[in-house]
């Protein structure tokens, strides 16, 4: 199979293999990214202003570890 059929049926087969449709990983993927985003930002400005957001960032990364452990 040529690399472009193999990337397009990636599409369907890897959303397939966690048990989702293509829409659906989509959605989980964007949710975890803009947690990701969030748990970033906060460790940044913790970074510059130890006060703030003392415990956001692990929360926020254990919460998707989590998610993560709960869909295997």
């Amino acid at each position: 199979m040529h690399a472009i059929p193999r990337f397009i049926t990636s599409f369907r087969s890897h959303p397939a293999s966690v048990g989702e449709t293509y829409l659906g990983h989509m959605g989980f993927a964007l949710g975890f990214a803009g947690l990701l985003l969030m748990a970033g930002f906060a460790a940044l400005i913790h970074a510059f202003i130890p006060p703030l957001f003392e415990t956001t960032a692990s929360r926020i990364t254990l919460k998707l570890s989590d998610r993560l452990q709960s869909r295997q």
